[in-house]
């Protein structure tokens, strides 16, 4: 099974994961992000804090990006 690592990009930094996640595939991976995204978002409206510009940088266990996920991206507003 792949590994992915899911990085957080914010402005010019960018925390990287060293640990990594098996996932059955990049389909997967989104899900996980997307989710990911969703309860971080979460914890910053719970406490009032600004939503942020940051996001995932999703890359495989060859350190090829896969999917790039604005946390924004994952929000409903209709």
């Amino acid at each position: 099974m792949p590994k992915f690592y899911f990085h957080v990009r914010d402005g010019d930094q960018i925390i990287r994961d060293h640990e990594g996640i098996d996932m059955p595939g990049k389909d997967a991976a989104a899900a996980e992000a997307k989710q990911a995204a969703r309860d971080l978002l979460a914890e910053q409206l719970k406490f009032g804090a600004t939503l942020d510009t940051r996001q995932f940088e999703i890359v495989d266990d060859r350190g090829e990006k896969v999917l790039s996920l604005p946390f924004r991206s994952v929000l409903r507003l209709d």
